[in-house]
């Protein structure tokens, strides 16, 4: 794996390259002082990830994710040192299709580097998805689905579900359709986004500013309950179980943590009556065979289209198997997901 460091400071650009040396496997491709120089060389040489650092001088690494996002696009990880002192431009990075966050490793006071496990496991997530980031291609075993359970009348009562899968360039999509869910009937909307748990409650400060609503990480054991938006919030699987939250470690293989298909899964096996499951922007393939089994059991299925989606990976992959009932652009989703709730109340 060919890494590119994207960064300002020396200090800095020394420890991530000791990182990705420790990093089985990996290299360093070029070093980049500022985001500018970062798109100049991503043009002339792509790497199979870029570690880019947020507040730089001549162009911060926010603009930097847009614009390698549009001119040469390649898997980029947020590496900074405060999420909080750094949060919207985390989620504006986020938003342009970096892939994740992470905390800048430390030098240890014995020499020795901390932070290169976590760093290292986000760059292994990033080369597994990379084949598949700009393609529907598998990235990892598909949890399996039970079909058996049929269209059902629902055993939990209450506010109908909305359930939300997004991924790259997901932190934007789930601002613009949230906030068009803000006129819908009393539901509850639980999100699984992919991203690193140090960053879940980072993401749900920052789109309850967006959005002007309370936007709280999923706790385990948390009823589904009407007015409620919610964020799965740690790397071990979101699920339902009897109408209540659970946080569970299987499918251990599954390589996005928390899985979107583990989730949507989990709805269908709790006979949830059917409501609405959306599938936004994020490459791979996680989510589109949950959705399938949802759109089966009765739900109204949205996927995000190809012209908004930032990587139309889980989203294309659910079209191409027939997952979704409507594929819409990101601004007539909201819309689309009242009518379908009006229609079941």
């Amino acid at each position: 794996m060919r890494i590119a460091i994207v960064n300002d400071l020396r200090i800095a650009q020394e420890i991530l390259r000791h990182a990705v040396g420790l990093i089985p496997g990996a290299s360093v491709a070029w070093i980049a002082l500022d985001g500018r120089e970062a798109l100049t060389k991503c043009r002339a040489d792509r790497p199979d990830l870029i570690l880019m650092d947020m507040v730089m001088p001549v162009m911060d690494g926010a603009l930097s994710t847009r614009a390698i996002m549009k001119e040469c696009p390649c898997p980029i990880l947020v590496v900074t040192s405060s999420i909080e002192g750094n949060l919207s431009l985390v989620y504006e990075a986020l938003s342009a299709g970096a892939i994740d966050a992470v905390h800048t490793p430390t030098m240890g006071s014995n020499g020795t580097i901390n932070g290169v496990d976590a760093l290292a496991r986000k760059a292994r997530v990033a080369l597994a998805a990379n084949g598949a980031a700009w393609s529907h291609s598998p990235t990892s075993p598909t949890p399996s689905i039970d079909r058996s359970v049929g269209r059902v009348a629902g055993i939990h009562s209450g506010a109908p579900l909305v359930a939300i899968g997004s991924s790259t360039g997901g932190p934007h999509a789930l601002s613009v359709v949230l906030r068009d869910l803000s006129s819908a009937p009393p539901c509850c909307i639980v999100i699984v986004q992919h991203i690193d748990k140090t960053y879940a409650p980072g993401l749900a400060q920052w789109l309850s500013g967006e959005i002007k609503r309370p936007v709280t990480v999923a706790v385990e054991g948390t009823a589904l309950s009407p007015n409620m938006i919610l964020v799965a919030s740690t790397e071990d699987h979101l699920v339902v179980r009897g109408g209540v939250l659970r946080y569970v470690v299987e499918p251990v293989q599954q390589i996005f943590r928390p899985s979107v298909d583990v989730f949507f899964a989990s709805i269908r096996q709790d006979r949830i009556t059917s409501s609405v499951a959306i599938l936004l922007t994020g490459m791979g393939r996680d989510g589109a065979e949950g959705l399938r089994a949802l759109r089966d059991s009765g739900w109204h299925t949205i996927a995000q289209d190809e012209s908004t989606s930032v990587v139309w990976g889980m989203p294309g992959a659910a079209v191409a198997m027939g997952a979704a009932v409507e594929v819409l652009p990101l601004e007539r989703i909201g819309v689309a997901a009242i009518s379908a709730l009006q229609a079941v109340r």
